[in-house]
């Protein structure tokens, strides 16, 4: 049976400051979790029985077996599934991100944990390894954000760092970096490259104008017909979806 300690204990994990300060994070739902087993490491699992009956040797420091009351206990869903799992903070390192060879995204302010979760899913399916983040960009393990990822934490890197003072020192070894701009340039007519930092800007104001001097390439996504009157500007993580898409096109093509 789960302790009122432990259960105490998961709950804080809502909270930032004690995710940090117990470098831990909550994952729940099937494959979520199992996507999560095999790359960090975890510290708590509570699963029902017809779960366990699924999985093979599962590798965590303490295992709850029960039916829904305890699951319910302790889950941040409406409708909990059938297992939820604590983890350890992973060890990623910036020092392994290398624009000048491969394609990153870069989130300025990024505000909404759904948002950043369905970016890293996105950069997940379009085989972007990296994210580098502004240090007021959204919590990659509040829990929302992990759901949204829907497991892509598990192939996706996410650091925090002074974004302004990253993309100066990026740009002084001439790695190109690409902003999105309601007054830039139409992307489809632009030459994009196959390395690279593409920015992304914050849901309500954008790109900010000390990182968009950092900027090379200002690009923007056209709306079809030109001249129809439309909505003012694409959600963020939609928009994200589509330049990646149009990078990894391009790149398709050029080795067709």
């Amino acid at each position: 049976m789960i302790s009122k300690s432990t259960v105490k204990y998961i709950h804080s994990l809502k909270m930032k400051k004690y995710r940090d300060e117990n470098q831990t994070f909550v994952a729940e739902g099937n494959k979520l979790v199992n996507d999560m087993l095999k790359v960090f490491q975890c510290q708590l699992l509570i699963a029902k029985p017809a779960w366990m009956a699924t999985q093979g040797d599962i590798r965590a420091e303490e295992l709850f077996v029960d039916e829904d009351e305890c699951i319910r206990k302790v889950s941040f869903l409406n409708n909990p599934q059938d297992v939820l799992a604590v983890f350890r903070f992973p060890t990623w390192s910036i020092n392994n991100v290398h624009p000048s060879d491969s394609l990153i995204l870069a989130l300025d302010g990024i505000q909404d944990p759904g948002n950043l979760g369905t970016i890293i899913r996105l950069a997940d399916w379009f085989g972007i390894e990296h994210i580098i983040c502004s240090i007021d960009t959204a919590d990659v393990f509040n829990p929302k954000t992990v759901q949204a990822t829907m497991g892509a934490l598990s192939h996706v890197s996410v650091y925090y760092t002074d974004l302004y003072s990253y993309l100066k020192a990026e740009g002084q070894k001439s790695v190109p970096v690409f902003g999105t701009f309601l007054n830039g340039e139409n992307m489809y007519t632009r030459q994009l490259s196959t390395n690279g930092i593409i920015v992304m800007g914050n849901e309500g104001n954008g790109i900010r104008p000390e990182i968009e001097s950092q900027i090379d390439e200002r690009l923007y996504i056209p709306n079809f017909p030109s001249e129809r009157k439309t909505s003012e500007s694409l959600n963020v993580a939609i928009a994200t979806a589509v330049i990646c898409a149009e990078f990894r096109r391009r790149q398709t093509n050029s080795f067709q």
